[in-house]
């Protein structure tokens, strides 16, 4: 059995061991430090810069050496609040951007600026108010990209000695005062329905333009049909009358008979109820006297025909007449 001295002895020894193994357990903690990946760790070595960390096992000194916060070294996105701004021709905007940037520098992003985004906020807030300050208000609403991209070279220069990339700058909405949008609609509204005034009566002069070269064309049209209509018609008088011409050609009638045809034709000149005055043509004569020599010559042939027949039958056979 132990004395009260050893075994205080030995109860020393074993605190002894553990207070010692705890202590090569905390330096070791303190010693090995893993960095994740896409962040930076600033080392302080009796609180003057060091090292940067990289992502991954990393050994340091323990009790001598710090590890600062981690720097985030992806891509950021930070949307600002609107911000009131004046234009050139004096209206009050309200304008919020949102800024695009990456940490490229641990070190200048740590001792460098003490916020970097506080910093990043209020140089886009006065770089934004002095590319604007010198447009107007049309000229703010319609030269985003151009604003986009001053703002963008400004603060990329500006925050380069901080260990900043800015990468974009975007307005993410421009609110004119309500009394001004109020009149930016009357005015859009106005352009709208003169525009709308402009493409009816447009509609109107087209319409009425093709309407009249339709009709044009329709004319033209019934025009060259009807000439073809009457030179078609006039064809086939003209050969009906060549073939009457040399029908009766072939037939060759007699003077009486043309002058009969004469008469029967003369008639019909005066047909119609619209004919007052009948112009008698002066080859009416030449046809009643031609109709007359033919009616008289015809009952001269025919006497003179009868009394031949007489004579030839009181003469007897076989003796000469008496002349």
């Amino acid at each position: 059995m132990l004395s009260p001295s050893e075994f205080i002895g030995q109860f020393f020894i074993i605190a002894l061991l553990v207070v010692l193994g705890v202590f090569v357990l905390v330096v070791l903690i303190r010693a090995i430090r893993i960095i994740p990946q896409a962040y930076a760790g600033v080392v302080e070595r009796l609180g003057r810069y060091h090292k940067t960390l990289q992502p991954g096992l990393n050994v340091l000194v323990p009790f001598i050496d710090r590890v600062r916060p981690l720097v985030d070294m992806r891509e950021q996105v930070v949307s600002f609040p609107p911000q009131p701004v004046i234009t050139e021709d004096n209206l009050v905007v309200s304008i919020d951007t949102v800024v695009y940037f990456q940490v490229t520098d641990a070190r200048a992003a740590t001792y460098e600026i003490a916020n970097y985004l506080a910093a990043v906020e209020q140089l886009t807030t006065t770089t934004l108010r002095n590319v604007v300050g010198g447009l107007n208000l049309e000229e703010a609403l319609t030269s985003r990209d151009e604003i986009n991209s001053k703002l963008r070279i400004v603060l990329d220069e500006a925050t380069g000695k901080w260990g900043l990339r800015v990468s974009r700058v975007e307005l993410k909405a421009i609110d004119p005062p309500h009394s001004i949008q109020d009149s930016m609609e009357k005015q859009m509204r106005a352009e709208r329905d003169r525009r709308a005034v402009i493409l009816t009566a447009e509609g109107t002069k087209q319409a009425a333009i093709l309407e009249a070269e339709g009709s044009r064309q329709a004319a033209i049209l019934e025009a060259e049909g009807e000439a073809k209509a009457r030179v078609l018609r006039a064809q086939g008088e003209a050969e009906a009358i060549t073939t009457v011409f040399q029908a009766i050609h072939d037939g060759r009638p007699d003077p009486e008979l043309l002058a009969y045809q004469y008469l029967l034709t003369l008639p019909k000149i005066a047909d119609g109820a619209s004919n007052k005055l009948w112009i008698i043509p002066s080859e009416f004569s030449e046809a009643l006297k031609g109709v007359g020599e033919g009616l008289f010559g015809a009952s001269q042939r025919a006497a003179a025909a009868s009394s031949a027949a007489g004579a030839s039958s009181t003469t007897p056979p076989g003796s000469a007449p008496i002349v």
